[in-house]
This record gives C-alpha cells, structure tokens and sequence, in this order.
C-alpha cells in the first residue's frame, strides 16, 4: 500500500482550484498550474507562489487572511482566464474579446494593458456583485416594504431577494454555452480533488466516478457569504436609507471574513455539524459544478500534478 493510500479518508488537502476557458487552474501550497486543452493537445503552465502572507504574516491570522485570501484569489482568477482565453483559436479570441479590452490594447502595449485589464475586470466584478447582489435587493426591499417598521423583517426580506437574484444569476449563466462547459470543468476540478484526497490513483478511471460537490467549492463559500451578511446585517441598522447602505458596504469585509473561517473549518472537518453548514452549499452547486467529459478529467489531473508537493503530506489542510 502506497503512503498517498495510508492517508485514508481523514486526509483533506490545501490544494484548490478554479475552472477556465478550455482549462483549469489548480494552486498548491508553493506552485500554480494552468492547463488548457490546445489544438495540438495539452499546454502548461507552472508558477511559483509568492503569497502575500508571506511577505507580510499580518495578513495570514484569523479573520485578516480571508479578505486577502479573496481579492488575491479574484487577481488570479482574472490572470488565468486571461492565459486560457489567449490559448483558444484566434476567431474565437476576438470573438471574447470586449469593446473596452479592445481599446485598451489599442492605446496600451504589453504588460501595461495586461495589468490594465486586469485591474478593470476585477473592479468591474467586484462593482457588477456589489450592485447586483447588495444594492438592487436593497432597493427592492425599500420599495416592497415601506409600510414595515421592523428593521428585522426588512433584512429578512432584504436577504431572501438577494439569494433569489443570486440563484436567478446563477441558473441564467449557465444557460450560455461557454459557461457551462466552464462548469464542467469545473466538475473535473472537484472530482479529481477527491480522487486524490481519497489515495487513488490519479487516472480518468479513478477521477470519473467521484463526487462533483465538494465543501470548499467557491460557491459554497458565496453562498455562506449570503446567510452570514443575512446574520451581520441583522446585528447593525439604520433609519437613514443612505447610511443603512454605507455601512452594508463597510461591513463586507467582515461577512467576508467570518465566511472565510467558516467555510475554512467546513472543509477541515468531517461531522454532524459541518455535514449540516456544507448542505446547502453542495446542493448550490448542482447549478455550477457539472459532469465533465474525459478530456476535461485529462486536464484537472495533469493540473493537480503539476502542484502537489514533493513532501506527502504537506499539503494537509
């Protein structure tokens, strides 16, 4: 018996990873691997992680470590979209391509425009959740229940619109092509996690068979980030509309904190309890977590190869 076989079921690894345009990102505890399926077959891409906690420790204690943990993710996130969409045939490159990427490759050069993008899409996203999942059940809220008093009930009402819309995103996305093959990948992503925490061999055979959900998925996470700001939320209110709203948006690093260290104990245990919190995120991600096909799988195991650490174990969560 292998010692990767030895570990057993208790064993869960830091390794995680995100789905890409034709490919998949995995980041292990000292390197990040891209993969993306060419015309010519697989391309690779490996890094050396250089964290920010480990420049500065600050940023790596309780509570600190999930806000800089998520706007670090959100910056590699877009860098390896980037890298996966440059890989796909030139038609189809121009065809993803914006109006607004367009212009800044038209009056910027290399890795000044790459940065510009980079920087753009994340405000952009980080604007497009605010707005979408913040402020319009907000104003949906106001305008629903303006004979209502409690302040309680309204961010009851204010929460159950925002998971609404959030779900309503969510089934609409995947109605687009690209995104759903983007969500089978990230199929092959969650499966071959497992198949490794499991001790099996890394093999489609192995890979095919395991779970889609996993408790440290992304979504659940976003999901987690919605009851906690339900909970936060609760906790501070406002009569003034305008300040009600100012202090939600200061809040958010806190809901994103708490959900941090939530969905980070989750994913370390294995129980009563965290079956019960991990529930409704495995179920959320019925709506982004698909089956891949081989290929896909081909991907996924290539990429975690390329980031598991020499020492066994050294990953262990």
């Amino acid at each position: 018996m292998s010692d990767q076989q030895k570990r057993g079921n208790d064993f869960r690894t830091t390794i995680g990873g995100q789905a890409l345009m034709e490919g998949i990102l995995m980041r292990g505890p000292k390197k990040e691997a891209i993969v993306c399926r060419g015309q010519d077959g697989l391309i690779r891409k490996v890094e050396e992680l250089r964290l920010i906690k480990d420049r500065y420790p600050v940023c790596g204690l309780p509570l600190i470590r999930g806000v800089v943990t998520f706007f670090d993710s959100l910056v590699h996130g877009v860098k390896a979209l980037m890298f996966s969409a440059e890989q796909l045939p030139e038609e189809e490159q121009a065809a993803q391509e914006d109006k607004l990427d367009q212009w800044i490759n038209a009056h910027f050069q290399g890795e000044t425009a790459k940065k510009l993008i980079i920087g753009v899409s994340v405000a952009l996203g980080v604007i497009m959740a605010v707005g979408l999942f913040m402020l319009l059940p907000y104003l949906l809220t106001a305008f629903l229940t303006g004979p209502i008093r409690s302040s309680f009930v309204k961010n009851l009402i204010d929460g159950a619109l925002r998971i609404l819309i959030f779900l309503l995103y969510l089934w609409l996305v995947t109605r687009v092509p690209d995104i759903h093959r983007v969500f089978e990948y990230h199929g092959a992503e969650h499966k071959s996690i497992h198949c490794y925490e499991k001790g099996l061999e890394l093999t489609v055979e192995n890979v095919r068979p395991q779970p889609r959900a996993h408790p440290r998925c992304g979504t659940s996470f976003l999901f987690v980030v919605m009851i906690i700001s339900i909970l936060v939320f609760s906790v501070v209110s406002w009569k003034n509309k305008l300040v009600a709203l100012v202090l939600r948006l200061l809040l958010l690093p806190v809901v994103v904190a708490f959900s941090y260290e939530l969905n980070r104990w989750v994913g370390r245990h294995d129980n009563w309890l965290s079956s019960i919190l991990s529930a409704p995120g495995k179920a959320l991600q019925r709506l982004t977590v698909y089956e891949p096909d081989d290929g896909m799988i081909e991907c996924a195991i290539e990429a975690l190869k390329l980031v598991i650490p020499e020492e066994k174990g050294s990953d262990r969560w």
